[in-house]
């Protein structure tokens, strides 16, 4: 099948497809006599792999290594979990830091008039001028740049 087929039994663009290909993680593709790449089934259901694999938000490089795993048949199920479990915790720290991010801007919305008046808490605290944000959001040097100056 053609790229324009893979991509629509995948469920990834042709673009993407082209991707994953440049950074390895399909086997070599085989081309017509006309150079147009050609995708066999097995293709296809790797594609369909990473296509969930990226969906639970694994990063490229766990994806190669859960590929090399799928592939190796003499495995150890617990190289994979502790990949998945490793994930896990990634995702519940990230998770955090974006609740604690949501906390402090609902915070600081509130604090904010949204009236015609320019004093304005959210502002302020982005532009460093109060120490409003927890700790779990202040992970960023600031700046000290001001309007103006």
């Amino acid at each position: 099948m053609n790229i324009g087929e893979a991509s629509r039994a995948s469920g990834i663009s042709a673009k993407m497809i082209r991707h994953y290909e440049s950074l390895g993680l399909l086997p070599a593709v085989a081309r017509s006599a006309a150079g147009y790449r050609q995708y066999d089934a097995a293709t296809v259901h790797t594609l369909r792999f990473v296509r969930r694999a990226r969906d639970l938000g694994f990063s490229l490089p766990e994806i190669e290594t859960l590929l090399q795993l799928w592939a190796d048949g003499s495995r150890a199920s617990g190289d994979v979990k502790r990949i998945a479990l490793a994930h896990v915790a990634d995702l519940g720290q990230r998770i955090a830091q974006m609740q604690a991010m949501q906390r402090t801007l609902e915070r600081l919305a509130h604090a904010c008039h949204g009236d015609t008046r320019p004093d304005c808490p959210i502002l302020d605290d982005l532009a460093g001028e109060h120490d409003a944000a927890p700790a779990a959001t202040q992970g960023t040097a600031r700046r000290g740049v001001h309007p103006g100056g």
